[in-house]
C-alpha cells in the first residue's frame, strides 16, 4: 500500500521560510514523478513543483520560481520542498503526490496524472 506522508507545514510571517517533507513508502518509485501541489480555500488544486525520480529533472511553477526548490533525499524515498520568501498568496494546503507522468512539463504538472496523494499539510503565511 502506497503511503505519502507530508510534514513541515505551519504559520510563518511574510518573507519567512519553510521546508516541507514527503516520506513515501509502499512501492518502488522508479519511472515515477513526485510532485507538490497546493490548494487554497475556494480555489482549484494547482501545481507547485515536481521531480522526476529517475532523471532528477525538476519543474517549478512560474508563480514560485526563484523562491521554491524541490529536491529528494538520498537514503530514503523523501521529497522536500524548500519555500523561501513566502508571501500571503502562498497560503494553502500543500499535497505531495506520486504518478507515472513521464519526464516532460506538460504531463508532470497535470494533477490528473498523479495516482497517489498524501493528506496534505497546511501552510499559512501571515503577520
Amino acid at each position: 500500500q502506497v503511503q505519502l506522508v507530508e510534514s513541515g507545514g505551519g504559520l510563518v510571517p511574510p518573507g519567512g521560510s519553510l521546508r516541507l517533507s514527503c516520506a513515501a513508502s509502499g512501492r518502488t518509485f522508479s519511472n515515477y514523478a513526485m510532485g507538490w501541489f497546493r490548494q487554497a480555500p475556494g480555489k482549484e488544486r494547482e501545481f507547485v513543483a515536481a521531480i522526476s525520480w529517475d532523471s532528477g529533472n525538476t519543474y517549478v511553477a512560474d508563480s514560485v520560481k526563484g523562491r521554491f526548490t524541490i529536491s529528494r533525499g538520498n537514503a530514503k524515498i523523501t521529497v522536500y520542498l524548500q519555500m523561501n520568501s513566502l508571501i500571503p498568496e502562498d497560503t494553502a494546503d500543500y499535497y505531495c503526490a506520486a504518478g507515472l507522468t513521464g519526464d516532460s512539463r506538460r504531463y508532470i504538472a497535470d494533477k490528473r496524472n498523479y495516482a497517489y496523494w498524501g493528506q496534505g499539510t497546511q501552510v499559512t503565511v501571515s503577520a
